[in-house]
Parts: structure tokens; C-alpha cells; sequence
């Protein structure tokens, strides 16, 4: 990739990412500004809901910044740490500009936020863990509108020396979202449309492989986890969920998501409770360093306490980036209906973004939610504009 895509596209982020890959997409949690569908499809619990207990809080906070300390030494005489430190966020400002509520919202915020310890060494072994600094949200008393954190990833890897094949075990991202948001590469505007309307989790509990054939024209991941996502306990039932790439015509991009590729996803499992959580997606995509385009489609099937529901969800997204200028265009469509027949839900995001160095992009977007019919009680959270900034050191 040249000088000109590093500076449209920005740097490679420790947040998340595949072993296989030098492009390190932020992915897999809710954006605080996303709304608040009312629905009862969704399995896995709202992000910001079990934040750490203060002891566990204080466990995290004191070993990231003891191994940080630990690494200057060896840097200030030369040698090469395993360890590395580094920090995602996302803040933005937002205003209502259609709602049901009063006063509209007018808000700065800091939506979300990653600290990163990455070890890498010597046998193939790399570890990752990441700690997800988010606003907290509902009745938490007196700590509402504060900032707590929590554990996103903690995972050791192991790739074979030439071996096309990684094994993680611990808690790791999942195949689709960690793919997906890769090729879509604006997360800062919030979660994708499995994410954000709780059919996914962007990590979870478990036990993964991924690999990737030549030169990652065939890549998958596969795993097995507890399927209750990162922010809950196993109830004792295990998830199954798998995703092959396979890129059918080359571009300007060799990535694990560039060129013309079809992509199918597929996860079993069942809810916390019992009852079932089935998915299946496919998606066409195409990716060169100046364009990205992608449309997606996913049955999903999800019963609890013996009521089944069949749902669709499609997709369909594009990024235009500006040649020699750090300026892209961007544009997405969510067509999402809960059960088949029930009330459509189209998400309309449009927006302009501009990559000012390869620590720091902006974004001024716009972002509406139709439903076929209104909701009740409504929703105070249809169209907003938003000012959203990612800033990486």
C-alpha cells in the first residue's frame, strides 16, 4: 500500500484485528450515539451494562501501566521489547435534528475508548489484551454519565512456523464482525448492522482458528465459544460460528478483505436459557485503494420460551476515497426487520470524512432511522447529525 492510502485510510490500529493482517480495524462494540431500537430479538445484553467491580478495575488499571513502565528500560538501552501500548478513541459531538423528545439532544462525547497491551514473541506466540473504556449508561445511581471500564479481549495466539493456520484461546473476536468491520473501516460511526441490532457480539469466550491461503485469496475463521458475548456468563449451551472469504478477481488491494470477493458467514447456538440462535449471512464485496463497495444478507432465527422468530437484515455499503487527498465519501443502508412481516427498520447514514494525519480522521455524517410504522413508545432517536473524530496513539 503507498504513501497515499496509508494517509486516506490511516494506520494500522492495535484495537482489534486478525493475527493475518497487517490493517487493523476498531471493531465490535455499540457507539453510546447508536439508538435504541425497541425490539426483542436481540440475545445478547446492551453494551455498558456490567461494568467491572471496582477491584477488577483497579487490577486492569495497576498491570497495564506496570507492564508499560516495564518496557521503557529496555527501550531506552536499545533492546527490543516484546510488549506495546497503544490507545483508540472516538469522541463526537451530536444534535437531534428530528426526535419525540424535549429538550433535543446537543452533546460532546467520548463514545468510546481502547487501551491495547500487545505481546508479541518468539515461536509464533502473540497476546492481546484490551480494555474498553465506555460511558455508563441507565440506572447505575450516581455513577450514570460516568466512565467505566471493562475487558474487551485477553487471548494468547500460537501460529505453527509456516503454518497457514493461528489457534486463539481465551476472549477473542469473533469471524463476521472483526472481518466485516475491517472492509468497512469507519467503526467510528458506529456498530454494523448484526452488531447493532444484537444479533452479533464482536467477542466472546472461547476457542478459534483462523487461517488464510495464497496470499489470503481463500481466508476463515472458525470458533467455539460460550455464545453469551463478552459482557455475560455461560449458561452451559456452546455457539458454533464459522466464515469463509474466497476473493474471486484481484485489485489494487491484497489485503484479507480487498478484491472482488464472496464472503458466507454461519453460527449455531442457543440463548442463555435455552431455545435457539441460528445465523446465516452472505455477502458480495468489492475493495481497490479507491473504492469500497459491499451488500450483504442474513436470515436469522431466535426462539425463547417457545416463540420463534424468523428475521432479515440487509446491507449495503460504499467508500469513495478522493485520489491524492485525504478525503472519502462514505455511504450505508440497514434493512432490518425483526420478524418476517413485522416492522420494517431502515438505517440511512451518509457522510464526509478526512484523514488529517495517520493518528487522527474526522467525520461529519448524517444519520436517519425509518420505520414502517412508528413505534411505541416512539423513538427519540430518528435523525441526528454528528461531528466524530478517531484519534489513535
Amino acid at each position: 500500500m503507498g504513501d497515499d492510502a496509508v494517509a486516506r485510510r490511516g494506520p494500522a490500529c492495535l484495537v482489534t484485528g486478525s493475527l493475518h493482517t497487517t490493517r487493523q480495524p476498531v471493531t465490535g462494540v455499540r457507539s453510546l450515539s447508536s439508538p435504541m431500537l425497541h425490539e426483542h430479538h436481540n440475545t445478547f445484553p446492551k453494551e455498558g451494562r456490567h461494568s467491572m467491580t471496582f477491584s477488577h478495575r483497579r487490577a486492569f488499571g495497576v498491570a497495564i501501566v506496570a507492564i508499560a513502565v516495564a518496557t521503557m528500560p529496555l527501550a531506552a538501552q536499545g533492546s527490543p521489547s516484546p510488549w506495546s501500548v497503544g490507545a483508540t478513541v472516538y469522541a463526537q459531538y451530536v444534535f437531534q435534528m428530528k426526535d419525540t423528545a424535549s429538550p433535543k439532544q446537543n452533546n460532546f462525547d467520548v463514545t468510546r475508548g481502547y487501551v491495547n497491551l500487545i505481546g508479541r514473541f518468539s515461536g509464533g506466540v502473540y497476546t492481546r489484551l484490551t480494555v474498553d473504556l465506555f460511558s455508563v449508561t441507565g440506572a447505575a445511581g450516581n455513577a450514570t454519565g460516568s466512565y467505566a471500564y471493562r475487558l474487551k479481549y485477553a487471548y494468547a495466539a500460537w501460529t505453527p512456523t509456516n503454518s497457514p493456520l493461528t489457534y486463539r484461546f481465551g476472549m477473542t473476536q469473533t469471524p463476521w464482525l472483526d472481518w466485516e468491520e475491517a472492509l468497512w473501516d469507519y467503526r467510528m460511526q458506529g456498530t454494523m448492522a448484526m452488531d447493532r441490532n444484537g444479533y452479533l457480539t464482536a467477542s466472546d469466550l472461547g476457542f478459534a482458528i483462523d487461517g488464510k491461503w495464497n496470499s489470503d485469496r481463500v481466508n476463515f475463521s472458525a470458533d467455539v465459544v460460550n455464545g453469551q458475548g463478552y459482557h455475560a456468563t455461560s449458561d452451559g449451551h456452546k455457539d458454533v460460528q464459522g466464515r469463509l472469504s474466497v476473493r474471486v478477481m484481484d485489485t489494487n488491494d491484497s489485503s484479507r478483505v480487498g478484491g472482488l470477493r464472496v464472503t458466507a458467514y454461519a453460527a449455531t447456538g442457543k440463548p442463555s436459557g435455552g431455545g435457539t440462535r441460528n445465523r446465516v449471512l452472505g455477502m458480495l464485496s468489492y475493495r481497490s485503494k479507491e473504492y469500497t463497495l459491499a451488500a450483504e444478507a442474513a436470515a436469522t432465527r431466535d426462539s425463547t420460551a417457545g416463540v420463534l422468530r424468523d428475521g432479515h437484515v440487509y446491507s449495503a455499503f460504499g467508500v469513495y476515497h478522493v485520489p491524492r487527498s485525504g478525503v472519502s465519501v462514505i455511504a450505508r443502508v440497514d434493512a432490518v426487520t425483526p420478524t418476517v412481516g413485522g416492522n420494517r427498520q431502515t438505517r440511512y447514514i451518509a457522510g464526509i470524512s478526512y484523514q488529517i494525519n495517520p493518528q487522527l480522521r474526522a467525520l461529519l455524517d448524517w444519520d436517519y432511522l425509518n420505520y414502517q410504522t412508528q413505534p411505541t413508545p416512539l423513538d427519540r432517536f430518528r435523525s441526528q447529525a454528528l461531528f466524530q473524530t478517531q484519534f489513535v496513539f
